[in-house]
């Protein structure tokens, strides 16, 4: 079966044996772009034997040129710890291929628009019926009913749709898009804890589950209490840049050498720091009593507050109140991140081996488990590259492979 032959698959002696918690587990991926991807990474990085079923160039042209976007950074980190195959999904042996893999799997995990996996006849009654141990996994732009379900959807739109657009940025200056594809990560963060949620049932039932989520409802999850806020108080959130919604101080403050992130919002905090830092006449200020005189006096706390850091060094400011019990860190780019001690302690990027580069680091997974070493067990595959031992498994012989990739059913 699928699982045997993967288990015993010779890049496995790299993993060091592969006794991660999802290591029993048969992931068939049909997954693209990033949401889907990013639930699946998720259960790949611990030890599930992840299939990464793509469409042949013939059935979708996107598919053209894909040794050359594997290698590029993104899709080189997001698709690690996979194997690939090709198939045709629209052709009738392509779908028979599938099928059989079902028959096989744990997980099915999909980002097609609402109705293509009902076109293609591959949605969850149709493998259900297969294997009805199977848990589905879907993402969709919009929900996989109502009105807008059918629309094509990315993370762009549901930054906007989502609202999280409208509070983000520098009051006065419009809406804003965040620096990551926020909703894309959310999303498959989510619908990871629902697959994991629907195997745990599958140990009581027996039976697997269809579980989905969207861009704009993984969205609106995160925005948390700045959407409850409008729900309860009908206190509509504005934006207010690098500040907190609520607390005050809280934001990015100039210091001599650059800036300093602070969040000394509670009373105790905010006189901690005026301790920490020689400013205790702030202390004193009527405005500035309690944290609701703060926040309705933020600007004027803002410029007291900044005129203090400004007298310290980044540095300087980080270890006193850090020292004191307020929390302040510094302000980095990606590259001065990665140097930080803490970060390189904590080891969040992981080493594999590129074909064109050579070793190289990818971003890991933010999960620790104690009593499992986490990392790059596999590079990500070459298109197709697991064709012939994936078909091999399912009974196929060296004449019958062939004869597929001669009807352009795999590549």
């Amino acid at each position: 079966m699928i699982g045997e032959i993967i288990m015993t698959n010779p890049l496995e002696a790299a993993a060091a044996g592969n006794d991660l918690p999802m290591s029993d587990l048969v992931v068939l991926d049909l997954t693209r772009a990033r949401a889907g991807p990013t639930c699946v990474r998720m259960l790949a990085d611990w030890g599930a034997h992840v299939i990464k079923v793509e469409a042949t160039a013939k059935a979708d042209p996107r598919m053209k040129g894909q040794n050359t976007q594997r290698l590029q950074p993104d899709f080189f980190n997001l698709h690690r710890n996979k194997r690939s195959v090709t198939l045709d999904l629209k052709k009738e042996e392509g779908h028979e291929i599938f099928m059989k893999m079902v028959a096989k799997a744990d997980i099915i995990v999909e980002n097609f628009r609402a109705d293509v996996k009902n076109r293609l006849k591959i949605n969850y009654d149709d493998c259900s019926k297969v294997n009805p141990k199977i848990i589905y996994g879907s993402i969709s732009g919009f929900g996989q009913t109502g009105p807008y379900s059918p629309r094509p959807g990315v993370d762009q739109i549901a930054q906007g749709m989502g609202g999280l657009q409208s509070v983000t940025g520098i009051p006065g200056q419009g809406p804003l898009r965040v620096g990551i594809p926020i909703c894309d990560l959310t999303a498959g963060m989510y619908l990871a804890i629902g697959v994991l949620s629907a195997l745990h049932e599958r140990h009581r039932t027996g039976t697997g589950r269809w579980v989905h989520t969207s861009l704009v409802e993984a969205m609106i999850g995160m925005l948390d209490y700045q959407v409850a806020r409008w729900t309860i108080d009908e206190d509509l959130p504005p934006q207010v840049g690098n500040e907190h919604p609520i607390n005050v101080p809280t934001s990015l403050y100039p210091t001599k050498d650059g800036n300093v992130n602070l969040a000394a919002g509670g009373d105790h905090m905010f006189a901690r720091f005026c301790k920490a830092l020689d400013c205790e006449e702030l202390l004193e200020v009527p405005e500035f009593g309690n944290n609701d005189l703060r926040f309705k006096n933020r600007v004027k706390v803002n410029d007291a507050v900044s005129k203090v850091t400004q007298k310290f060094t980044t540095s300087e400011c980080v270890n006193k109140l850090n020292e004191i019990g307020v929390p302040c860190g510094p302000q980095y780019n990606i590259a001065e991140m990665l140097e930080d001690e803490q970060i390189k302690h904590l080891g969040v990027t992981w080493t594999t081996p590129h074909p064109e580069k050579g070793d190289v680091q990818i971003n890991g997974n933010a999960i620790n488990i104690d009593g499992h070493e986490k990392g790059a067990r596999m590079p990500t595959p070459e298109y197709g590259e697991y064709n012939n031992e994936v078909l091999r498994s399912l009974g196929y012989d060296d004449t019958g492979i062939e004869e597929l990739r001669k009807n352009e059913v795999i590549v």
